[in-house]
Order: structure tokens, then sequence, then C-alpha cells
């Protein structure tokens, strides 16, 4: 895919927030101190009256976005995953999700592919926090496409939203002109017999190329990208298992509470094997994006490996 267009989600959402301020003035955008980081800085560049920088104090942003939630606003707020899922945790519970409240947190920089920054920084455990809080919705765009129509989306949803965006410019894998974004719909990209490839963010263009390789191996493989893991579209996961008999969940994200064990729930009552491709229980490491996500097993050859092996070929 090396011919193919790349664009960071998180370009895409900054992007997004402008084409949407022009449109309209029911909202407004918060961040802590990372708008260059989050791209909530072109908002801030064309409206300044509508944008509002919390400085590094993440729990307090998050209060703030309750406030203005409350007052009738909607409201986007930014910071990177692991402060905004991690740090925030209690303010994102008690302040945004028990009222239920229209906020979307629009979080950058997750997972593996966050490079150099390190464990630290490489949250891959907020999928899962926010997959608990009662009544949120989860989002998880797989390209530039998907990510400009899930922030359309978000805008006029009813509830709170997490959306992960993510550092690394990835390919884009959906048609800007057909593309129909749906939230808690997944979307067929691949059919296929013999497998099926659950993906999710990044992990979507890379279950695409795996598929490819696949089939020089004579191995079918179906192709399923999951961008809202809660709800999840349990109704094309269980139809898809069914009719291939294997599933391979893949995501950049720990396999624990993430993607993985949302098909799993979805599948408890008509077992099908599951093989799930993420980070297995460890903090990531520094290092360029691309290298750590193949020593992690988070690309193209990881999932053919890992397919394969499953399917005892």
């Amino acid at each position: 895919m090396a011919d193919v267009k790349k664009v960071a989600t998180r370009a895409s959402y900054g992007e997004a927030l402008v084409e949407l301020g022009a449109e309209r003035d029911d909202f407004v955008v918060l961040d802590a101190d990372l708008a260059a980081a989050t791209q909530t800085g072109k908002f801030k560049a064309a409206y300044p009256e509508r944008f509002y920088d919390c400085g590094i104090a993440e729990s307090n942003m998050v209060g703030i976005a309750a406030g203005v939630a409350a007052a009738g606003k909607k409201v986007f707020c930014s910071t990177f995953a692991m402060f905004a899922a991690g740090r925030a945790f209690e303010q994102v519970r008690n302040s945004i999700g028990y009222p239920h409240l229209n906020v979307n947190i629009c979080a950058t920089h997750a997972g593996i592919s966050v490079g150099e920054d390190g464990a630290s920084h490489q949250c891959n455990e907020d999928i899962a926090l926010m997959r608990t809080i009662p009544g949120m919705t989860v989002i998880v765009p797989s390209d530039d496409t998907e990510a400009k129509a899930a922030v359309r989306a978000a805008l006029d949803f009813d509830g709170p939203v997490y959306m992960r965006l993510g550092r690394l410019a990835v390919p884009v894998v959906n048609d800007p002109e057909t593309y129909d974004f749906q939230i808690g719909k997944g979307v067929t990209l691949r059919e296929g017999t013999d497998v099926t490839l659950v993906a999710t963010g990044l992990m979507v263009a890379a279950a695409l190329e795996a598929a490819d390789a696949l089939a020089e191996k004579g191995v079918s493989a179906e192709v399923i990208n999951i961008h809202t893991i809660k709800p999840l579209d349990e109704e094309l996961v269980r139809a898809s298992a069914k009719k291939t008999g294997r599933v391979v969940t893949c995501e950049e994200h720990s396999v624990i509470g993430g993607l993985g064990d949302a098909v799993l729930g979805a599948l408890a009552a008509e077992p099908v094997p599951v093989r799930k491709v993420g980070v297995q229980d460890v903090f990531g490491e520094s290092g360029p994006a691309v290298d750590l996500l193949h020593k992690y097993g988070l690309d193209a050859e990881g999932i053919v490996s890992q397919t394969l092996d499953f399917l005892g070929k």
C-alpha cells in the first residue's frame, strides 16, 4: 500500500471540525494544551471565539465540557488517549457518563503507533476503560474518510462519545464519494469463506492487506470493519462467524477488554473459535511506529502469521 494516500486520523479530525464550524455554531472545542498535536489548533485558528484551551489539566477540561454540555451546547474535547481515558477517567464517568451528556471525547495518540513517546503515552487500555462506562459510545475510525464522517455523526448523536484517533498516517481505504457511515453498523469490506478478520482502526488496512496475502496461500478471508466497538454490530459479526466458522480480531489495543472481548461476548451464545490479534498484556516501548507495529504483530504480516497458525496451516 506504499502508493496509497495516507492521512493520520487526528488530522482528519481537525479538518472536520473546521468544516463543521463553517456550517454551524452550536458547538465548542476544548483542548488541554495539545492543540497542535490533537489538530484542534486548526479550529482555534478559524474560530477562536469557540475554542478554549484548558491547560495541562485534563480532568478540569472534562468538568468544563460537562458544564458547557449541561448548559445546552455540544462539545468536542481533546487530549491524548492516555490522559482522556486514563487520567480523567473519574470525571468522564461521573461528570459526562452518569448524566449522559452530549460530549464528544476525541482522544488522539492512542496505541503502540504513538511510537517514540514510549509506554507512558501508548495507551492500549482506553477502549476497555471507555466500554465499561454505561451509555458511552466508542468509535475507532479506520481512515481519513471514516474519521471525518464519524466526527459529523458524533455531533448530532444523543449521548457521550469516545472517539479514538491516531498519530500515524494510515492508508485511506474508504471511498469518500460512496462511504456511508452509521454509528453502530459494521462494514463488510471483503467477502470470504474460510475465516473472518474483524478489524478496527489502523488494523483495517492491515487486515485488507493480510487478506490479499492469505488468498495467495489458498485462504479466503472475509474482512469486516468494526468502527463502532460499542454498541457492537453483533448481527453482522454473528452472521460472518456462522459463515466462515473462524474469527480473528485485529486491534491496536490490549487483547484484554477491547474489540476481541466485545466480539467474544457477541459470539458467546453461538460459540465460534476466536483468535485475538492485539497487544498481549504487555506495555509498549519507544521506537518508530511502523517498527513497533511489526514487532508486536500488528501489521499484515502479523495477521497472516497468526491466522495461518490459528487455522493449523
